[in-house]
């Protein structure tokens, strides 16, 4: 039925957490406890990437480097980074399963996946220490892939492709044009492609828009599509063969690409 065999999605942003929201507050308040003022959009900037990377690639940013140089007397370093992390690393474990609802249509869509004959896998920015709290409330809203790569499975993660060909590993799937990397991230993104994979980015439930479903509800389709736009900017810029709204609509997307 289909020339796919599999599809690797990403979690956060993309069949999990709609927004993106569970890490955010996490990281503003884990620099606040360090003296730095970080604003959600800076949080946002390296949404996909490992967390400790994205820590990293936050005290690079001049304001954020700026404030630290006062605080402390010195640009930050890795081992800044590493004390960072650590005060990040056990909120950011507790508050990953209150966000882990399923996107609307995830269930569904990965029903109808699997009825095509694709295999599911998984990869993530996570650490196996967060998702051991997040696995079990997805699988109770119907969605447990055949496999996952976590951010701390092996010695490099996104954007490189290693989480990927793991996957395929996994999955016993290949070659890397019959699978799909699902993402919400450029970093996510840039994985898939990396891996020679067929890339699809979701837009309206990313990070990049950063909405509920009620508050993109709320909004008239000329109110949504700049939010859109910006977001399937990001996601082309990166790589996306493909840019859909959520994971709801990526089987109608399969179906078309089967008949092209």
């Amino acid at each position: 039925m289909t020339r796919f065999t599999a599809a690797v999605f990403d979690w956060a942003g993309t069949t999990v957490d709609f927004g993106s929201f569970a890490p955010m507050g996490v990281f503003v308040e884990a620099f606040a406890q360090f003296g730095i003022t970080a604003t959600i959009a800076q949080a946002r900037g390296p949404m996909g990437a490992p967390k400790w990377d994205h820590i990293r690639t936050m005290l690079d940013m001049p304001d954020l480097a700026r404030q630290w140089q006062d605080r402390y007397g010195r640009a930050p370093s890795d081992a800044d980074v590493d004390e960072v992390y650590k005060v990040f690393f056990p909120m950011n474990e507790k508050v990953a399963a209150d966000h882990a609802t399923l996107v609307p249509g995830c269930a569904e869509a990965i029903a109808q996946l699997r009825e095509m004959g694709l295999k599911i896998g998984s990869t993530t920015g996570y650490t196996r220490s967060i998702m051991n709290h997040v696995l079990p409330v997805a699988a109770t809203q119907g969605y447990t892939p055949d496999t996952l790569v976590c951010s701390d499975d092996l010695p490099e993660g996104r954007p490189g492709p290693l989480g990927m060909y793991q996957c395929m590993i996994d999955l016993v799937a290949y070659p890397p044009e019959t699978i799909l990397k699902v993402d919400d991230t450029a970093p996510g993104i840039k994985e898939g492609v990396a891996a020679g994979c067929v890339t699809v980015g979701v837009a309206l439930s990313g990070n990049a828009v950063g909405k509920t479903p009620e508050e993109l509800a709320a909004l008239t389709e000329a109110q949504i599509e700049p939010l859109r736009a910006h977001a399937t900017a990001i996601l082309k810029d990166a790589g996306a063969d493909h840019v859909i709204d959520t994971v709801a609509d990526l089987p109608a997307l399969v179906r078309r690409l089967c008949h092209v």
